[in-house]
């Protein structure tokens, strides 16, 4: 079991940023590793020793808060090394006593057509996690280890001493990925899979952050304070969940292991990605990611695109509540423009136009949802968010216009990591 007293986010940084969550207390070995692999991202979670005297360790939290693959695994690696040394330092003892205090959850997410990379950084992961445990484990031996026979020509990996074997490594899988890849993994990894029921783990994931992380739920709207959460809520349920991946999912959760999938839709992140994949192909940006797009939606203006309320009545149509400003429809001005002012429309214009298009679209569904169930507050997870201003605006504006104020658009810190937090919490 994870001990989880004293759990807190890690340094500060800014809502987009992927930030570890600190377990102070928990001092025994993990080992395991949990995936979420959905359509269009793998979310990995996975844990690491503090290093309370090491050198290295404040390296390693750099490197880990940065969220790239290629940092996290050297990081990885700082951690395992500085845990197995403190240990075989004194050669028994409680880590504590030998400069290990604690640990993180780290997170890094791959598109899931590049599983390759997934792989290869998994890999790399699971063989500092054997190395640490050997060294331990020679450094309570009472004479050195015999030297390891030569590898065969085969290639394979010679064979350990009995007494020197490194622990099984155990894969946590959840999302249609870990279906899809089992053959994968299994095979490249040598790794014992266990797959869990990816609507459970979000609910897991979404449950455990809400109780026990403060400052990770939070509500947001443009030009107002960020308002976080009390942990944990005063009522924790009934809520829903609306996940955003590459499609969307709606759940009612009504209590500790209760809940259903109501309804859902299919223009998601998924939608989004992809209709900006064509578009910026066409103009000569093939190499854009995910978040280059949305980044791009900052200085988009989407009224250059989109038909407006008021380009139609020519003011606001009070008499049913809607502003000059209301978007009428998407994409609705572009029909108009001539050949060569299509051409010319600004990406960053259309980025916007679609966010605002996606993001609207689930506000509203979710809303529906909601208010069919008699449910006042909803927690927005998956990738898509990723902490973009624009996008939790759109979605707590609608949220807030529909229900007149009465139902609440929450959002979390780690949106994009629910079901690999679930996955990762389901071995205990």
């Amino acid at each position: 079991m994870m001990n989880l007293a004293g759990v807190h986010l890690g340094d500060e940084v800014s809502l987009r940023g992927i930030r570890d969550i600190v377990f102070p207390e928990h001092n025994d070995h993990v080992p395991h590793i949990a995936i979420d692999i959905g359509g269009s991202l793998a979310k990995v979670a996975y844990f690491t020793r503090h290093s309370t005297s090491s050198p290295g360790s404040s390296a390693a939290s750099s490197a880990e808060s940065s969220g790239t693959a290629s940092s996290l695994a050297a990081a990885s690696l700082v951690d395992a090394a500085a845990a197995a040394a403190a240990v075989a330092a004194g050669g028994r003892g409680s880590p504590i006593a030998h400069g290990i205090s604690g640990g993180r959850l780290n997170f890094v997410k791959f598109e899931t057509a590049k599983i390759a990379e997934c792989v290869a950084f998994l890999r790399r992961l699971y063989e500092d996690q054997d190395a640490a445990a050997l060294l331990v484990v020679s450094s309570r031996s009472p004479s050195p280890p015999p030297p390891q026979p030569a590898a065969s020509s085969s290639g394979g990996e010679p064979p350990r001493e009995r007494g020197a074997r490194s622990p099984a490594r155990i894969l946590l899988a959840t999302g249609g990925g870990a279906h899809k890849f089992c053959d994968l993994l299994e095979r490249e990894l040598g790794v014992t899979i266990y797959k869990y029921d990816e609507m459970e783990c979000l609910v897991k994931g979404l449950n455990f952050l809400v109780k026990y992380v403060p400052r990770e739920v939070f509500s947001y709207r443009e030009n107002e304070p960020i308002q976080f959460e009390t942990t944990p809520p005063a009522e924790a349920y009934p809520y829903m969940l609306v996940n955003i991946g590459s499609g969307v999912s709606i759940l009612k959760v009504t209590g500790p292991g209760e809940m259903e999938r109501v309804s859902g839709t299919s223009l998601g992140g998924g939608t989004y990605w992809g209709l900006m994949s064509m578009i910026a192909t066409g103009q000569g940006r093939a190499a854009l990611t995910f978040e280059d797009m949305l980044e791009l939606s900052k200085d988009g203006d989407n009224t250059n695109v989109d038909m407006l309320v008021g380009d139609i009545y020519g003011m606001d149509y009070g008499k049913i509540g809607l502003k000059s400003t209301t978007i009428a429809s998407t994409f609705g001005k572009v029909f108009k423009k001539t050949p060569d002012e299509r051409a010319s429309t600004r990406i960053n214009d259309v980025s916007r136009s679609l966010l605002y298009m996606v993001s609207n679209n689930i506000g509203q569904i979710a809303y529906l949802n909601a208010r069919a169930h008699g449910i006042p507050r909803i927690y927005f997870g998956g990738y898509f968010i990723c902490g973009h201003p624009i996008t939790m605006h759109t979605l707590s504006y609608a949220i807030h216009f529909w229900s007149r104020g009465e139902t609440k658009a929450l959002f979390l810190r780690h949106e994009g990591f629910l079901g690999a937090v679930g996955a990762f919490l389901q071995h205990q």
